[in-house]
């Protein structure tokens, strides 16, 4: 596997390239924590941007949904695709609004899906899985054949794609706002597992070991 990333025209980071990273550590770790991607492909014109479960084994980034879904549908017939995820790890307070930001970790991945199928597809469901709560595919019944004939698994190749990251604090350009006393800073944002609530069939058993405690990906 490469450990550098080719950098292309829509992959380089042109808006503060200072922190732009084209480095495949840095992409399959971000790629590793996130939960959510949001996919976006043009239809007859119409751009569409759909959010979804992913995963990642290897230089794959794995999504899936139902084969009745238009997105997966473009998909599998050869549409491009633009895939980001974004992990948010502060907000970051400035003496001026205009320069308030955001600390955060985000990736685009650019390319073409391939659909997988049979037990290729069956171990990427479970792969899915595992990457929101590890562990959990063992607890849970595997996808029936009529499971998989509903649900499409398309892997997309991480070959174009690039990380931007911003961190520390407020850029202050202003030696006027630096002199006026306000507070400054930044405010750490985590996310935190609350108490697992049962189902009410569930409710007599025990804590599964992938829940309790859940531990975040990555």
């Amino acid at each position: 596997m490469p450990t550098d990333l080719t950098t292309t025209p829509n992959t380089t980071i042109r808006r503060k390239p200072e922190r732009g990273r084209y480095d495949r550590a840095t992409v399959d770790a971000i790629l590793d924590e996130a939960f959510v991607a949001h996919v976006g492909i043009a239809v007859d014109g119409q751009p569409f941007v759909i959010p979804m479960a992913c995963g990642r084994v290897g230089d794959r980034l794995l999504l899936h949904g139902s084969v009745a879904s238009r997105l997966l549908r473009s998909l599998d017939r050869g549409a491009r695709v633009c895939v980001t995820v974004t992990l948010i790890d502060g907000l970051v307070l400035a003496h001026s609004q205009r320069n308030h930001s955001i600390n955060y970790r985000s990736v685009v991945v650019l390319g073409t899906a391939t659909r997988l199928r049979g037990h290729e597809a069956t171990t990427a469901l479970a792969r899915i899985v595992d990457h929101i709560v590890p562990g959990r595919a063992d607890e849970a019944r595997a996808p029936t054949d009529d499971e998989l004939r509903d649900t499409m698994v398309l892997a997309v190749p991480i070959d174009e794609a690039s990380a931007k990251v911003r961190t520390g604090p407020p850029a202050e350009p202003n030696d006027a706002d630096r002199a006026v006393p306000r507070w400054t800073g930044v405010v750490p944002v985590t996310l935190t597992p609350g108490t697992p609530v049962p189902t009410e069939d569930s409710r007599d058993l025990p804590v599964p070991p992938s829940v309790s405690p859940w531990r975040r990906p990555g």
